[in-house]
């Protein structure tokens, strides 16, 4: 499993909020992803017939070490009760630390992260803070 970071928010318009600047800043929208009763994405093609267990079927792939089971149904708990779930995978240091900046901003209910320490591909963000948007738009230095 990749590293990823969970932020969890009171409802889905600040996890639509949060997905877009995370979008807006460089993320490419395959690594990021957005979990609520009105957005159940990915969750919502799982074999289980109730929300709840497809929730669970959901977070547990992205949470499925024994001791992260707390995660697993916390998270899809929260979201069935209209909370909603913004899942990032970052790729290096600086992807990271953008990405825990723009999820702490919103002001999150909880934030989880796995693995973060154990990313392959440290080069996948650009070497500067930059966002790529910005170096699309305006040239690599303007």
């Amino acid at each position: 499993m990749s590293a990823l970071m969970v932020a969890l928010y009171r409802d889905h318009a600040t996890a639509e909020r949060v997905r877009t600047e995370l979008v807006m800043d460089g993320f490419p929208t395959d690594r990021v992803e957005v979990t609520a009763r009105e957005e159940p994405g990915v969750a919502a093609v799982g074999p289980a017939d109730k929300a709840i267990d497809q929730l669970k079927d959901y977070f547990r792939t992205l949470f499925d070490r024994p001791e992260e089971q707390r995660y697993v149904e916390f998270l899809a708990e929260s979201v069935c009760g209209g909370a909603a779930a913004v899942t990032v995978h970052p790729r290096g240091d600086i992807e990271t630390e953008r990405a825990r900046e723009i999820l702490e901003r919103a002001g999150p209910l909880e934030l989880e992260d796995k693995d973060l320490d154990k990313q392959s591909l440290e080069q996948a963000a650009s070497p500067k803070a930059r966002p790529t948007i910005q170096s699309v738009l305006f040239g690599r230095e303007g």
